[in-house]
């Protein structure tokens, strides 16, 4: 296989997708590469299964509340979770399917499936064949990352995003390690459909939050729930069929941990040392924000490859920047949007606007409120606070 195209596209998730979408209204001489799982990372492990086992623990732990409307019998109902899991890897694989049939099953012989390595700037390494490229949209996106050595140590003792789907039944206890988005919510989910948690986090923020007066109220609310731990690093070890997790002066034993410190973008076999450009602290390319050019080759990142916060509109934008800047001669920059991000916990938690770290303290002024009102469930009794700011 020897193939000489006008941009080659790394990666097929919402990055990648959304830079085919603006380099075939260019040229149809591309080649979308792709060595994973297809379907994108929001249909196989992220956003919709997430949201399915959401609403599953939501509707499993009301049955606790329906007494006060008059509703009786609910001591008698019980989560099998086997039929549980099973519903939400069901619903799991139908989004996958919509997914490729809108997208990567229509692309045909344009899609390669393997993996590919740069062997320079314009010449890449596809499983046995070469592909040369005038330009490259690298959108690999990001893996779980999980402390060193801890998969050797722990083996199926440890879960990550990656794989909790795919599980027969759920233990009985977790500890859930980093309480970003992802460990936080799921962590209530868990706890919701009757495993034990705790949460850890090495600092004392959860959920991204920078407001300090949000960020306590919703440790408050949140922790109502189940154990919250700031400002400890874990250390585990296994024990029986099980871990001991040890955080500061917390110990506790539970069947399995949650690895959900961080995520790490997915370049390390890609063989970038052999483009010639430069590298950070994480292995990730120096490039421009605003074009998403890596340094003066005719390379572009996109999505989670950048190593930035992740989310799915960002990636489709960036793809659809990558993509556009990949096919034509004079990049475009991105234009600047309000950031805006939510995380899907009950209360949910919203930001929008400049973050709370980079506000100037001397032109805001401010507000903290609580949402007050009841909830449906017990432990979420009252609503996030919400911080009101505006420039002076």
């Amino acid at each position: 296989m020897n193939h000489q195209v006008d941009v080659a596209v790394i990666g097929a998730g919402h990055a990648g997708l959304n830079a085919i979408k603006e380099i075939r209204q260019v040229t149809d001489n591309y080649v979308l590469i792709n060595g994973g799982g297809l379907g994108t990372t929001c249909a196989r492990i992220g956003c919709m299964p997430t949201k399915v086992a959401s609403h599953l623990a939501e509707v499993c732990a009301s049955r606790k509340d329906l007494p006060r409307y008059g509703i009786t019998g609910t001591e008698g109902l019980r989560l099998d979770p086997t039929i549980a899991l099973n519903h939400v890897r069901d619903l799991r694989d139908t989004f996958v399917d919509l997914v490729l049939a809108n997208t990567t099953d229509e692309i045909g012989d344009e899609l390669i499936e393997d993996f590919a390595q740069f062997l320079d700037a314009r010449t890449l390494l596809v499983g046995d064949g070469i592909v040369h490229t005038k330009a490259t949209v690298i959108a690999t996106g990001a893996s779980s990352f999980v402390p060193r050595g801890w998969r050797e140590l722990l083996g199926d003792r440890m879960l990550t995003v990656e794989g909790i789907f795919e599980q027969e039944s759920l233990p009985a206890s977790v500890a859930v390690i980093g309480l970003g988005p992802v460990g936080i919510e799921m962590g209530q989910v868990l706890h919701r459909l009757g495993v034990k948690v705790v949460g850890i986090e090495s600092g004392e923020h959860i959920a991204r939050i920078a407001d300090p007066g949000v960020n306590q109220a919703a440790v408050e609310i949140l922790q109502r729930e189940f154990p919250i731990w700031l400002n400890e690093r874990a250390e585990v070890e296994p024990e029986g069929k099980g871990v001991m997790v040890r955080a500061g002066e917390h110990e506790l034993w539970v069947e399995k941990i949650f690895a959900a410190t961080s995520r790490h973008p997915n370049l390390v076999r890609l063989g970038l040392e052999r483009t010639g450009c430069q590298l950070d602290e994480h292995g990730v390319p120096l490039h421009d924000a605003r074009t998403l050019q890596v340094g003066r080759l005719p390379i572009y990142l996109a999505g989670d490859a950048t190593g930035g916060i992740a989310n799915l509109q960002t990636a489709a934008e960036q793809g659809r920047i990558a993509g556009y800047n990949a096919s034509h001669d004079r990049p475009r920059q991105i234009a600047a949007k309000t950031p805006i991000s939510i995380v899907f916990t009950d209360p949910n938690i919203a930001m929008v606007g400049t973050r709370w770290s980079d506000l100037d303290e001397d032109a805001v002024v401010g507000q903290q409120l609580r949402a007050g009102g009841s909830r449906p469930h017990p432990g979420a009794e009252s609503g996030i606070v919400t911080s009101l700011c505006r420039s002076s």
